[in-house]
């Protein structure tokens, strides 16, 4: 359905960001998906040109949905990395959090509170930390994610709403 949309909102095989978020937006009508539309377009803008083309598209399409785990992980590490430094901070994955929280909108029952996605990030990096200098590295991240259920569980959420 995703491709569909895009090749019909795109012709040219290219999409520029405000195009992708306005796509992006008919999958999720009843929160704001602008956020997440933009972490989610710098993700699969591999060459940060910002346009991604239909090729762009696909191959980071392929990577989640037929890739194997280390491949999957690899591509969520870079997209909780929004500034591509190597490292996710906790302000990063709140960010990235909040946005998916404030995509699904009124489809988020019971009500959050709040405090509920920064102590949602808490939990993450208790697990994911493991020297404790305040950022998880990649090696961090597919170690932990790879190892813990329930944060293989809460990917599959991230594999939803791609």
């Amino acid at each position: 359905k995703c491709l569909y949309l895009c090749l019909q909102e795109c012709p040219s095989g290219v999409v520029n960001e405000d195009t992708f978020k306005e796509i992006y937006a008919q999958f999720f009508p009843q929160g704001d998906a602008s956020t997440y539309a933009h972490f989610l377009f710098d993700a699969f803008d591999t060459d940060h040109n910002g346009s991604v083309s239909f090729e762009d598209f696909v191959m980071g399409l392929s990577i989640l949905l037929r890739g194997s785990v280390q491949e999957k992980l690899n591509w969520a590490f870079n997209l909780y990395d929004i500034n591509k430094d190597g490292y996710i901070t906790k302000e990063e994955m709140l960010d990235i959090i909040k946005s998916i929280y404030d995509m699904m909108g009124r489809c988020t029952y019971p009500t959050l509170k709040e405090e509920t996605p920064r102590q949602h990030v808490e939990i993450f990096f208790q697990k994911m930390d493991k020297n404790r200098d305040g950022v998880v590295t990649i090696d961090e991240f597919i170690d932990c994610c790879q190892n813990d259920e329930n944060i293989m569980r809460s990917m599959q959420l991230f594999e939803n709403v791609i």
